[in-house]
């Protein structure tokens, strides 16, 4: 072993006659470079001549090019990309989120014809429960989701829409839901707090979400250990304020969640459908 290191520190140590003799390509073309233009200006060529300028130049050039190709050059950086972001997009058209009278949301037969209770059973959503209620609009799903859970439990209304949160939070104060928590969210993150949810419901709303691979993912990290997310929508093609069933499913399992349950029981239409997922482990 000593003798191995001996040998290997004697083949590292640079010997008197390799100190001697540079053979470095660069070097050599520039040495040359020296020798030849002195033999140019004893053979008759004065400096600073058209000739001798005309000769330098391509000296120079081929001086240039040669370490060019002799001496690795420092890789420039290239600029930043994404192919995470573009493997999440979807090829399909998505409506423009809505924007008008949040009262439209208020109608007194909607809790009946989407048997809210019912879903909430589904997703397990009990005293002390934390949710998240995905698009809230007027926070019509929040309420009903927030005296459910009690002083215990807490429920995020998330939006893009600082208006409707606005209202959300007065209505909140009005109903004296101290339980509620209001987050101005991303199209593509709901900003939620890390392992903060129980259940997720995203009511009417995924047909407009524009990046909903890149949000279900976030949504991910905000879920508990068995938490369950529900998607309540009704079909279409994307941009008329619905989308397929199997695209939504297809989406989800993109993001990483597993379809448990598909339920047909919310607005006995024909149309509407709801999904309950979990994440993948």
């Amino acid at each position: 072993m000593i003798d191995e290191m001996n040998e290997n520190e004697n083949l590292d140590r640079p010997t008197a006659k390799d100190a001697k003799v540079d053979r470095r390509p660069w070097s050599l073309f520039i040495k040359l470079f020296i020798c030849a233009t002195a033999s140019f200006t004893l053979l008759g060529g004065s400096l600073g001549s058209p000739l001798q300028r005309q000769f330098e130049r391509n000296l120079d050039d081929d001086l240039s090019s040669f370490i060019g190709t002799a001496t690795p050059t420092a890789q420039q950086p290239q600029a930043a990309q994404t192919p995470a972001r573009d493997a999440d997009k979807v090829n399909r058209p998505t409506s423009d989120p809505y924007t008008g009278s949040l009262s439209i949301f208020e109608d007194e037969k909607r809790e009946e014809k989407l048997q809210i209770n019912r879903v909430m059973d589904i997703l397990r959503i009990k005293e002390g429960s934390q949710v998240a209620d995905i698009g809230a609009g007027s926070g019509w799903f929040t309420v009903r989701a927030a005296r459910r859970v009690g002083d215990k439990g807490a429920v995020y209304a998330v939006e893009i829409n600082e208006d409707y949160l606005k209202h959300i939070a007065e209505r909140a104060a009005k109903e004296q839901l101290a339980n509620i928590r209001t987050i101005h969210g991303k199209e593509d993150d709901p900003l939620l707090p890390k392992a903060s949810v129980d259940a997720i419901l995203i009511l009417k709303t995924y047909h407009e979400i524009a990046e909903p691979i890149r949000l279900m993912r976030a949504l991910r990290r905000a879920l508990r250990s068995g938490a369950l997310v529900g998607i309540i929508d009704r079909n279409g093609k994307g941009d008329d304020h619905g989308l397929d069933d199997r695209k939504v499913i297809a989406e989800a399992e993109r993001a990483g969640f597993t379809l448990l349950e598909q339920h047909d029981f919310v607005k006995p239409d024909g149309m509407d459908y709801f999904l309950v997922f979990r994440a993948r482990d």
